[in-house]
């Protein structure tokens, strides 16, 4: 039975057979009896087909990083807060995307606490984490592989470049259950002791717009308009008598001098689209490193066994995408910093009648038109086609005017129009097929 299967599988590449088996994918040759049985394929990402510690990294740090090693970039070495800022602007991650945390959840946990937290900026792609008196952090995303990490010394004593090269120190927490055994991007809510060690924890293992406010922001700060009644954010731990402990405010300076960060926010705004983006690099890159994992053990094709696992991928995918589950914003809404907000659209994408995904809504839900900007970015345009076929499909059951599918009932029928609009006119690779 094996040898039939591999034999059928290598007729797939035939576009009339492909359409076929997708036709089976969408359940149209269901058999009658129990739902199929979904395996979950095991991940060893230093191993083939991955070879991540072997793989050229492709990511938009190692791009900086040959372009500085031949000079064609420099980086202001003048103190510490310019060298952070030119590194910055030189991987196009604004300022303004600030966000503090101040638990001890890093490798640099014993310098990280209420007295000096740990600033992190990002973009689409690249994370940058700098810590007062300690070094800088950079993950930046792979196309295929995910997160690749670095972590060096500010600056050479005299005010040279540092040594700079990948690091594989952050595997245990960055490569564990919280990213599904691929490398990852982490971000956990506790309450912090003055240590900065956990003594609540509020969510671990789980990242997303899909998590409720009320169970983030432990261990960081949090400042602009946020409008919630109450927030694990801005508070520390204070042990008491009987192993009892009282929370007390830890605001953005109350215990260290604010200057010692490139700016004094935390903004709720970046707070949340940070948020979203780990919770879609990870689903995006377990999906990647599945896909190549049983690509490979099928030979190039996907074996008729991977069926409901694939499904469940894409099923994911698809929700995550639309934002079918996005967790409510207080009831005022939320105010979002206006130098993050220009810095956020500055790449925006628009459509012909003026509209993009990146436009904000702050008042019910974080954007206008539910479906995630992260579609442009490398990280989903290198998935395989079959998968991302299959994910737009499903977006598209869930986009109809009509009966659409429960993962887009949600969304009102004016927005599906423009959200429709936007992907067609503005979205790499979309299929021919897309209304």
């Amino acid at each position: 039975m094996q040898a039939c299967l591999n034999r059928t599988d290598r007729t797939m590449s035939h576009p009339r057979i492909t359409a076929i088996f997708m036709l089976f994918l969408a359940g149209s040759l269901r058999l009658p009896g129990a739902a199929p049985e979904v395996r979950k394929t095991t991940i060893e990402f230093r191993k083939p087909p991955h070879n991540y510690l072997t793989h050229e990294a492709r990511d938009r740090f190692a791009g900086l990083l040959k372009m500085l090693n031949s000079g064609e970039v420099r980086l202001d070495t003048t103190d510490d807060k310019a060298f952070l800022a030119s590194l910055l602007n030189a991987l196009d991650v604004p300022v303004s995307s600030q966000i503090l945390v101040f638990s001890a959840s890093s490798l640099q946990s014993e310098i990280i606490n209420p007295r000096n937290p740990r600033a992190l900026y990002f973009n689409e792609d690249t994370y940058v984490g700098f810590v007062p008196g300690g070094k800088v952090e950079v993950i930046s995303m792979d196309p295929t592989h995910a997160a690749i990490f670095y972590i060096f010394d500010r600056l050479r004593p005299g005010g040279g470049l540092p040594i700079i090269a990948r690091s594989d120190k952050c595997f245990n927490c960055h490569a564990g259950n919280a990213t599904r055994r691929v490398p990852g991007l982490i971000a956990e809510s506790l309450l912090p002791m003055a240590s900065g060690a956990s003594l609540e924890t509020y969510r671990r293992d789980e990242q997303g717009h899909q998590i409720p406010l009320d169970q983030r922001f432990g261990g960081w700060h949090l400042t602009g308009g946020h409008h919630l009644a109450s927030t694990h954010a801005n508070l520390m731990g204070v042990s008491t008598t009987a192993g009892k402990f009282d929370k007390v405010s830890a605001e953005p300076g109350q215990m260290w001098d604010i200057n010692r960060h490139l700016r004094p926010t935390s903004d709720i705004l970046p707070n949340l689209l940070h948020e979203h983006q780990l919770g879609f690099e990870n689903r995006v890159f377990h999906a990647a490193y599945v896909m190549r994992q049983l690509l490979a053990d099928g030979r190039g094709t996907l074996p008729f066994s991977a069926k409901a696992e694939f499904e469940k991928i894409a099923d994911e995918l698809a929700r995550y995408i639309l934002f079918t589950d996005e967790a409510a914003l207080p009831k005022a809404g939320i105010e979002g910093d206006p130098a993050f907000m220009k810095d956020f659209a500055r790449n925006r994408k628009p459509a012909r009648s003026g509209l993009a995904l990146k436009d904000l809504d702050l008042k019910n839900r974080l954007f206008k038109h539910r479906a995630s900007y992260m579609l442009y970015t490398e990280s989903w345009q290198k998935l395989p086609a079959m998968l991302k076929d299959r994910v737009y499909y499903k977006m598209a059951e869930g986009l109809r005017d009509q009966n659409p599918a429960p993962i887009g009932a949600h969304i009102p029928v004016q927005e599906k129009l423009a959200i429709r609009s936007i992907l067609k006119e503005t979205l790499p690779g979309l299929p021919s097929w897309w209304r």
